[in-house]
């Protein structure tokens, strides 16, 4: 079994997809922000 060394792995798939994590995240935190303000307003 050969030795690992460090910092040889490609990770150019992780780090797509945990911007896209962090991106949805962001848009569901406005998403429910701007329904609480839409229910804040109408007073539902």
């Amino acid at each position: 079994m050969s030795e690992h060394k460090h910092g040889t792995m490609d990770v150019s798939n992780q780090e797509k997809t945990f911007a896209g994590f962090i991106k949805g995240g962001i848009w569901l935190t406005y998403i429910s922000i701007g329904i609480l303000v839409f229910l804040a307003v109408f007073n539902s």
